[in-house]
């Protein structure tokens, strides 16, 4: 049996998809101008509604800015976490890679990444930001590269595991640069180079 909507049940959804839709446009924006020159006006623009609207929902322009580089960094975070489970991990990461050249929509974008790392250098709150996300990952690889092999991890120790953490992220980020500077790579040998490290990362 359904249970019934409440109103106050429909005002959340309304006001969800509300929020999702000024992130949307402001993911947009942001992209197209970056963090300084896209302006509340071009983001209420992007999203066709007013600018008053936009302030019952965020504070400001930095309450949006943070709630997109949340978003970001959740997108990373859930690749590096399918990565942990993939037999196919070369293979992922390509695919991971070439998905970041030709960005689509509810991929995470690698010039908006770029932008991100740029202003956490004079914005505080993303950088802490960007430090917990960090943080979260690496914590999370460790420990799976420190499962037993029965549970599907590497069955590494600690200290071992957290070095090969660091690694992970290393190669994850250098490639987010890569597709950046250099979206015409050749695959094949992409593959051939992350199996050069991987070999070593995961033994």
């Amino acid at each position: 049996m359904n249970e019934p909507v409440t109103v106050a049940g429909k005002a959340g959804s309304r006001a969800d998809a509300q929020r999702d839709r000024i992130l949307c446009a402001a993911l947009k924006c942001f992209i197209e101008q970056g963090f300084h020159a896209a302006s509340m006006a071009s983001i209420a623009a992007a999203a066709q509604m007013s600018v008053g609207l936009i302030y019952r929902y965020f504070e400001n322009k930095q309450a949006i800015v943070l709630a997109i580089v949340e978003r970001q960094l959740e997108e990373k975070r859930t690749l590096i976490r399918q990565l942990q489970s993939s037999a196919q991990l070369t293979d992922d990461l390509v695919k991971a890679f070439a998905a970041w050249c030709v960005p689509g929509p509810g991929s995470m974008s690698v010039a908006l990444f770029l932008e991100m790392s740029a202003e956490a250098t004079r914005n505080p709150e993303i950088a802490a930001a960007l430090l917990r996300s960090d943080a979260l990952t690496r914590a999370e690889f460790q420990d799976w590269l420190c499962r037993s092999r029965d549970h599907g991890g590497m069955q590494m120790s600690r200290e071992v595991a957290a070095t090969r953490a660091l690694s992970m992220r290393l190669i994850v980020d250098g490639l987010t640069l890569r597709a950046a500077r250099e979206p015409g790579l050749d695959l094949d040998q992409l593959r051939q180079a992350l199996n050069l490290q991987l070999e070593r990362l995961l033994s």
